[in-house]
């Protein structure tokens, strides 16, 4: 199942991304530790039992019979197969390196995964908003199609693929993209969102407010053809479509605070 991530999708006229809604899987468990995880959790829990001793008696030195059952012990956890990492522990591993701001070893770990699982949809997911955030649109472009493909042509994912192609400087694949998500999915807010900014950044602002209407309030509709006006340096006509959507909608705070900025201080 997809969720949508609208973020500032909306009200600040960007970007947004549909994001997976996996579940997550523990990092770690004792059994897929291998043997020196093992032991290392083993020694550490024999320490923690001495240090805390009730009669707190000085530790003495093992007997021989307590020496062998140890040695016993240790030499059926050198002949125990460790159990195969599951790609939901590289996944989890690659999220974590991410979250560190270590993009190559995220990327390093989202392809473990995936070499187990080609089919892994978190890891396809996490490795495309990867590979898009470093710029590296071709890579993205194929893992965005991919996703596709996984999620059966979801409007999320096609929405993030149109998102990729449009960073990319392909404005009519993206079109195509955002075109096939709201075929799937007519709903759907990153496909009508994203693409009415397209438009609207092209001059095409009668299409572009076609697609915010099914999806966003009227207030909003005026408030992103504001945003996009702004960013394009036409401050008059940024300032006519924040006051509309304040007509409509008193509270929307962002259209104040960045109308009072255009006209050189507050309301």
């Amino acid at each position: 199942m997809e969720r949508i991530w609208t973020g500032v999708l909306i009200r600040a006229a960007t970007f947004g991304w549909a994001m997976a809604d996996e579940s997550f899987m523990p990092i770690l468990n004792y059994k897929a530790l291998g043997f020196a995880g093992r032991l290392a959790v083993s020694i550490a829990v024999i320490s923690l039992a001495v240090a805390c001793s009730s009669d707190n008696a000085n530790v003495k030195g093992l007997s021989e019979g307590d020496a062998d059952k140890l040695n016993a012990q240790h030499s059926q956890f050198d002949s125990a197969e460790d159990p195969p990492i599951s790609p939901d522990t590289f996944v989890a591993a690659a999220e974590l390196a991410q979250a560190q701001d270590n993009p190559p070893l995220a990327i390093a770990q989202y392809q473990k995964a995936l070499a187990i699982n080609p089919k892994h949809r978190r890891a396809t997911y996490g490795l495309a908003m990867l590979y898009t955030n470093m710029k590296d649109y071709d890579l993205a472009t194929a893992g965005w199609e991919k996703y596709v493909d996984l999620t059966d042509g979801s409007a999320a994912a096609y929405a993030n693929l149109g998102y990729c192609q449009e960073l990319a400087g392909h404005p009519e694949a993206a079109e195509a993209a955002y075109k096939k998500g709201i075929a799937a999915d007519a709903q759907s807010v990153p496909c009508r969102v994203n693409y009415g900014l397209m438009l609207a950044r092209r001059g095409q602002v009668a299409e572009a407010t076609l697609q915010w209407q099914a999806v966003l309030t009227p207030g909003e509709v005026h408030y992103n053809l504001a945003s996009v006006y702004e960013r394009q340096g036409r401050k008059e006509q940024a300032k006519v479509e924040y006051k509309k959507a304040l007509e409509l909608e008193p509270d929307m705070n962002d259209a104040r605070t960045r109308l009072g900025a255009l006209e050189g201080g507050g309301l």
